[in-house]
């Protein structure tokens, strides 16, 4: 009997479908790899993939990305899928212009002084590429869009804030900010020698410069806010600060001068300052302020609104020139300046004896001593000078803030020989593209500082000579000189 033969039936191979998992799990790695390569080669306004400026030498930044995924998918998101997408909700309905412009305030002379160096020649292309070498990121506007190149990172917040800062402009006057290609370096001490550059000027926007520069001052990041040392945004801040000038009257205010500040900053004349911290025999009171032990305690200590106590306040100038000028002068006290070596937008506008008193920097404690002891002697002129500066600070709102920009934007741009054209490596930067890079922290300061479009044009800027700054140079070296020779017949006479 035959033994009958039954096939069993065939399993399905899993060959098949190893290979197409095998196959996607390959895709989808190359695709991470591929996206995780691009993204790594594209620099950001937060300073993902640049390098610390090589002339000023910082820790390099770290971000809270968990992942390179997530990384990766940061970068690419903010960089390349939010501008196209952006609603510009944020920036509310704009205002018709009811109200007329007032003149714009004096010290907007500098800007044609600053400018004055590319008024026979132009600013060409070739200005701009020789300016790179020095520059941490270059601003394009084009048909009131902003576009960045970033070069290298910049110290915390800095490009951030300063970025932000030329969106608000959009926004404060749309369709009114003219088509500019500029370099700007966001670190601290001037970099353009008119010795060295005498033969071909460089345009490089920058937050300070000094006599001896070509770099054009910029209103620097924390008018916007500081978030890495919690200052407000300015008109927040200077509120506050007039508020806390306000609890006790000037007479009874503590009859010394009131430093506080990092000395630890390759900075001579802090160095220098610390000497003066005796009471008694230089009317003076100093200060050393340690940010980190401040971040832990809540900045609790650090509140410039409580720093109003003083009669007299003494500003001294850091690695270069320092942000704390404008909160120093807003308390009211009279602001001893010990003699600056640069200058930032605004400072050019103060006046010895009218809204501020100078310090020599070579007879420093002394010096101090002698400020302190005439104010006492004469407190009604010694409280003037203070509100005097009180009120050029009250002045410099926001409003005046973004005229400068505009005004300085737009003279700059007349000087242009060539169409501002966004480069290939260039992208566009929105509010949204901006805020998706900021931390919790940075977005809040940064939204408290958006602006609103203007109910009135910018200020009314008068062309002015150059005689008229120079003949002010003089007179504010004439006061100096005054004040310098009532030191030497005070020392004689003791």
């Amino acid at each position: 009997m035959g033994v009958s033969y039954r096939p069993h039936p065939r399993r399905p191979s899993n060959l098949l479908p190893c290979l197409i998992a095998l196959s996607l799990f390959s895709i989808s790695a190359l695709l991470l790899y591929k996206v995780d390569d691009f993204a790594s080669q594209t620099k950001t306004v937060a300073g993902h993939n640049l390098d610390p400026t090589p002339w000023h030498l910082f820790p390099p930044k770290t971000f809270n990305e968990k992942t390179r995924y997530a990384r990766a998918s940061k970068i690419i998101q903010c960089s390349y899928l939010t501008c196209p997408y952006a609603t510009g909700s944020i920036w509310g309905q704009d205002r018709s212009r009811s109200r007329p412009a007032r003149a714009c305030p004096a010290f907007f002379a500098w800007i044609r002084r600053d400018l004055e160096p590319w008024v026979r020649t132009g600013i060409s292309p070739a200005h701009l590429m020789e300016a790179k070498r020095f520059a941490s990121f270059r601003v394009v506007i084009f048909e009131g869009k902003l576009y960045v190149d970033f070069y290298y990172a910049c110290v915390q917040s800095r490009a951030m804030f300063t970025i932000w800062g030329l969106l608000q402009l959009l926004r404060r006057y749309p369709g009114m900010v003219p088509d500019v290609d500029l370099m700007f370096d966001c670190m601290d001490k001037p970099s353009i020698n008119r010795t060295e550059h005498a033969s071909m000027p460089l345009p490089l926007f920058r937050y300070c410069t000094t006599p001896g520069h070509f770099d054009i001052p910029f209103p620097d990041w924390s008018f916007w806010g500081w978030p890495e040392t919690n200052l407000k945004p300015w008109d927040e801040e200077f509120r506050d600060i007039k508020q806390g000038s306000q609890v006790l009257r000037w007479s009874k205010k503590s009859p010394y001068a009131y430093w506080k500040g990092n000395p630890d900053v390759d900075s001579p004349v802090r160095t220098e300052l610390l000497k003066c911290n005796h009471s008694r025999m230089w009317n003076a009171q100093v200060m050393r302020q340690d940010w980190a032990e401040e971040a832990r305690a809540g900045y609790e200590q650090s509140k410039l609104s409580n720093q109003c106590n003083h009669r007299y306040k003494i500003y001294a100038e850091g690695y270069a020139w320092s942000v704390s000028l404008k909160y120093i002068i807003a308390c009211g006290s009279p602001a001893l300046i010990i003699s600056p070596e640069y200058e930032d937008f605004f400072s050019r506008g103060l006046f010895p004896m009218r809204n501020y008193w100078p310090i020599s920097s070579t007879n420093l404690c002394p010096s101090i001593k002698y400020a302190v002891n005439w104010g006492n002697a004469n407190p009604s002129e010694a409280e003037a000078i203070g509100k005097r500066g009180q009120d050029f600070m009250e002045d410099l709102s926001m409003d005046r803030i973004y005229d400068y920009m505009y005004h300085l934007i737009m003279e700059y741009s007349k000087l242009q020989n060539f169409k501002p054209i966004p480069s290939s490596s260039a992208r566009e930067i929105c509010v949204d593209s901006l805020l998706c890079f900021a931390d919790p922290k940075q977005r809040e300061f940064l939204e408290r500082s958006t602006a609103l479009a203007s109910e009135e044009a910018p200020c009314t800027f008068k062309a002015a000579r150059g005689i008229t700054v120079t003949s002010w140079i003089k007179q504010k070296e004439k006061a100096i000189q005054d004040v310098r020779k009532k030191e030497m017949l005070s020392a004689e006479r003791q």
